[in-house]
């Protein structure tokens, strides 16, 4: 089995949506709120429990969370083809946007909002 890519996934996944005509119901805003049902599925997963229960989840719950990445993961792709931005660019983008509001210097050990770095 060869190792997917992001290209292969999104490939497979625009031929799954076309194979079932689904991409009549695949509108931004369609997409972006069945994105944050999926989030709120992963959230679901850790509700309830402690700090540590949520870093060492058994194998159930593993299995569960690993599935709702994958959902999140399939929506950001769908959405970023319907928008047709490219997601490695964005994400690359971001990076660089969050590295000048996050400046080492200020933000190392705490999580301040960029906002609140200088409170």
């Amino acid at each position: 089995m060869t190792t997917p890519t992001l290209t292969s996934i999104q490939t497979q996944l625009e031929a799954f949506a076309k194979a079932r005509e689904w991409d009549l119901y695949h509108s931004p805003k369609n997409i972006a709120m069945a994105l944050t049902v999926e989030a709120a599925e992963l959230l679901e997963i850790f509700q309830w429990k402690t700090q540590a229960e949520s870093a060492t989840l058994n194998e159930r719950d593993q299995l569960a969370a690993r599935h709702e990445i994958a959902d999140v993961l399939l929506y950001l792709l769908t959405i970023s083809r319907v928008l047709n931005i490219d997601i490695l660019q964005a994400a690359q983008e971001k990076l660089e946007l969050n590295a000048r509001k996050y400046p080492v210097e200020k933000s190392k050990g705490n999580a301040k909002k960029y906002d609140q770095l200088d409170d």
